[in-house]
């Protein structure tokens, strides 16, 4: 999901422009590759039909465009060339506040080191930054300890594609020089995490999670990577990721669900969710484009924030869908979540879709004032005991008022998400499948990348532009209904809300939302930002309601040694 800044020239531009003349002009005296049954049969399969007059007509269009195609499928463009046409998600009525103030992170005092180090394993990045700010214990001691357990657990999970020992050990002296100075950048100073493998670092592998680019190297830094390095986050692991962004399955085995080995992960950010979970990392950073943070965090009981559309520049990491694309944290709580956020959240000018937005965080909400809704179309039909219903139940017992509202449901988001993400994800990957590398893949089943990908190829252009106009009318109706509340809660795994909100642009967390059965994570729910660019509201909300639970402070038995 995301591009590598490339050098261009204009040359390129120029020559396809001169070419596509070229072609339009001679393709009547060229002998024809395309007949008109061949038409009439490729008709059916888009829903058109034309008479006999009409055909003939098209024929030397058809057939020019043709030599277009295979002009252009000379380029083998990589999958690091971006779209110049980028997805907006603000209407034009929206208004936001565009002044950034300073956030005061509570880290607190006095944090002493566990008799039992093991337990460091599930402190909170505010815990691990008040034992490092007091010289309890250094970076470099830190990021050894979450080596070593990623190294003793990773292989049991699946859940590490490359260790990045040696870029870690370099940073961790680095914030321990900056300590002992006294000199503190952000609260993720000194605090070992790890990226999903789709995004580009300098002297590491960047594998997709897929055999054919098991070997790949980008000597490029990504967006995000950038913003931590700038925090004095420590990077000592590069995490698994279904293939491609899809599922939990990469060339190293399915990555594994730290409550129950016998299940996988979820996906795509399958890695970042199981390793945060297991206690092997502070945190991660995950990658979404329909489900990939909500998923693997709701099935494996993490924290996960979906930022809105935009909130986070996708530079130096793989395209996937360019007008879905979104980066998150996954963590062991909400504020972890925010404190992440806010060192990653901003724009770069090679991400023209990105959006650099103010996030006011302060970890307080009033729970009497605050505007929040659950959708009663997907809840109202649960088993009285479901965990939707306890958190509607929770909340109402603090005073918060909670009103029911029928989500929308009958836009047809899941077909048209699915529509835009195939064409684009087709033509991100057009070299896989017009090389066939894709039989290199290790899902090939019906409903995975290599098949969608050549099954993509037959989604017209006019079709792909029409879902993306519906998609702008979807956006119009449902933002007078998202707009009303604050907070709008869902079951994590309902799928018209999450496509509707992919579509949308709209921000959620994930977390976790009761105690969990042997043999399985905490359930789960999910808190929808009504508004853009409200994750300061939400991860607020979600940090007041585990504060009142504390769910989040489960952990899987097996990791805790």
């Amino acid at each position: 999901m995301y591009f590598v800044v490339i050098q261009y020239k204009t040359m390129l531009l120029r020559t396809i422009i001169s070419l596509f003349s070229f072609f339009v002009l001679t393709a009547s005296i060229r002998a024809q590759d395309i007949s008109l049954s061949e038409i009439i049969k490729a008709e059916k399969m888009y829903d058109l039909h034309f008479s006999d007059a009409k055909r003939d007509s098209m024929l030397n269009q058809l057939n020019a465009n043709l030599q277009l195609y295979k002009y252009l499928h000379g380029f083998n463009l990589p999958n690091s060339v971006p779209l110049p046409n980028w997805f907006d998600p603000v209407l034009p009525t929206m208004t936001f506040n565009t002044k950034q103030l300073p956030i005061n992170w509570d880290i607190p005092a006095g944090i002493k080191m566990p008799v039992d180090t093991n337990q460091l394993a599930f402190y909170s990045i505010a815990q691990l930054s008040s034992l490092l700010r007091n010289r309890s214990i250094t970076s470099v001691q830190l990021s050894r300890f979450f080596i070593n357990r990623l190294k003793k657990y990773g292989d049991t999970l699946h859940c590490v594609i490359s260790l990045t020992e040696q870029i870690g050990m370099a940073q961790a002296k680095r914030a321990d020089e900056a300590f002992a100075k006294g000199i503190y950048k952000s609260p993720l100073q000194g605090i070992p995490y790890g990226l999903k493998d789709l995004f580009a670092v300098k002297g590491t592998r960047t594998t997709y999670g897929t055999p054919p680019f098991k070997d790949q190297v980008i000597e490029e830094d990504a967006f995000v990577y950038q913003q931590l390095e700038k925090a004095g986050a420590v990077l000592i692991a590069k995490l698994s990721m279904g293939e491609l962004a899809m599922d939990d399955i990469w060339f190293g085995g399915q990555t594994k669900n730290p409550w129950n080995l016998q299940q996988g992960s979820n996906g795509s950010s399958a890695g970042s969710a199981s390793a945060t979970v297991a206690g092997l990392l502070p945190f991660a950073i995950g990658t979404e484009t329909y489900g990939s943070i909500v998923a693997p965090s709701a099935v494996c009981g993490a924290t996960g924030l979906r930022p809105t559309f935009g909130s986070v520049a996708r530079t130096g990491g793989m395209n996937l869908a360019w007008t879905s694309d979104r980066i998150g944290p996954i963590c062991r709580n909400a504020e972890d979540c925010a404190m992440v956020f806010a060192t990653i959240h901003g724009s770069d000018v090679y991400d023209r879709a990105s959006r650099t937005m103010p996030f006011n965080y302060t970890g307080n909400v009033d729970l009497k004032k605050i505007k929040v809704a659950y959708a009663k179309n997907y809840i109202d039909t649960l088993p009285d005991n479901s965990a939707e219903k306890a958190v509607i139940k929770n909340l109402r017992e603090e005073g918060v008022q909670v009103v029911a509202i029928d989500f929308p449901s009958n836009l047809h988001t899941n077909d048209l998400l699915v529509n835009i993400w195939a064409a684009e994800s087709a033509a991100a990957f057009d070299p896989l499948t017009r090389s066939g590398k894709d039989s290199q893949m290790v899902q090939q089943w019906q409903s995975r990348y290599p098949n969608q990908f050549r099954s993509a190829r037959f989604i017209p252009a006019v079709e792909y532009l029409t879902a993306c106009r519906l998609r702008y009318l979807v956006m119009q109706e449902a933002f007078p209904l998202l707009s009303k509340y604050d907070i709008i809660i869902v079951p994590s795994m309902a799928d018209e809300p999450m496509a509707l909100t992919c579509l949308t642009g709209n921000p959620c967390i994930t977390i976790p939302a009761g105690l969990a059965a042997i043999g399985a994570a905490p359930p789960s729910i999910t808190f929808i930002g009504g508004k853009l660019y409200s994750e300061a509201t939400i991860a607020a909300f979600a940090k007041k309601f585990q504060q009142l639970t504390n769910y989040q402070q489960q952990h899987p038995s097996m990791f805790t040694k």
